[in-house]
């Protein structure tokens, strides 16, 4: 028999899901793509440049030559940023 004080609880099962973390991610995603396409182009401009030399003039050649380690390096933070951002998440960036 139950006492008066005797109160029965259902078990509670947390839901630790947020549908506002699929968005968020989505728009990281889209930052971290549109990064490493846009250093991605200023490897490839700065390459160019210094490769050809009619292809450029002498400013463009003096800013890529100042300045294309700066972008190697600005590229592997973005690649390992995105590989990273890949694995934890486990999510596709729609290439």
């Amino acid at each position: 028999m139950h006492s008066p004080f005797t109160v029965d609880v259902p078990d509670i099962n947390p839901d630790f899901s947020a549908p506002f973390f699929q968005g968020l991610q989505v728009i990281a995603s889209y930052i971290l793509a549109g990064a490493m396409i846009v250093v991605f182009i200023m490897l490839v401009v700065a390459g160019a440049a210094l490769s050809f030399r009619g292809l450029a003039s002498d400013r463009v050649r003096t800013w890529a030559g100042e300045n294309i380690l700066w972008i190697f390096i600005a590229a592997a933070v973005l690649g390992a940023a995105n590989g990273l951002f890949a694995w934890f998440v486990n999510f596709d960036f729609g290439f």
